[in-house]
């Protein structure tokens, strides 16, 4: 059984992190040590049963501490079970439908043997920074499209798959 789980995450407006701690909560209902850190804060993966990286997608890439993590980390990552997701579609089709990873998770995917990749819908609202943010902003396509019921429904299921015997 996994027991200690790190859900790094790369955002630069903080709607991913919110998404990181989300999953990391129900992890730990499900009584799992887990911690959460920014991708380009983590230094070493070796203490984790397990793992879950998050990105922020910005113009179909993963966001750049995501990916810098994934290719830091890949040894220790290809070792230990690891479970992916991407925030990005500023509109409802995460929740509509399974939107396939971007891809350079793709590829992060078959190297590095991910039991699983989701896309959850984004966040971006006033004040977010970056010169593209806000210009979706000013022609008025942001918005909350995070479906946290979904997000909790996926992390209990990844902890459920963590509890399974064969992750040992």
């Amino acid at each position: 059984m996994t027991e200690k789980v790190l859900v790094a995450y790369g955002t630069t407006n903080g709607s991913t992190a919110r998404i990181a701690e989300t999953v990391a909560d129900v992890l730990r209902t499900r009584g799992l040590t887990v911690e959460t850190a920014p991708a380009g804060a983590v230094d070493d993966v070796t203490p984790y049963d397990a793992v879950v990286v998050g990105g922020a997608l910005y113009a179909g890439r993963w966001h750049k501490d995501a990916r810098r993590f994934v290719r830091r980390h890949r040894r220790a990552l290809a070792e230990r079970p690891l479970w992916l997701f991407s925030s990005g579609p500023l509109d409802s089709s995460a929740g509509e439908r399974n939107i396939a990873p971007v891809p350079g998770v793709r590829r992060v995917m078959v190297r590095l043997d991910a039991q699983e990749h989701i896309t959850f819908g984004g966040c971006l609202e006033e004040g977010a920074r970056g010169f593209v943010a806000r210009m979706i902003l000013r022609d008025g396509r942001g918005g909350d499209f995070r479906d946290f019921p979904g997000i909790e429904r996926w992390a209990a299921r990844v902890a459920d798959e963590m509890a399974a015997p064969a992750l040992l």
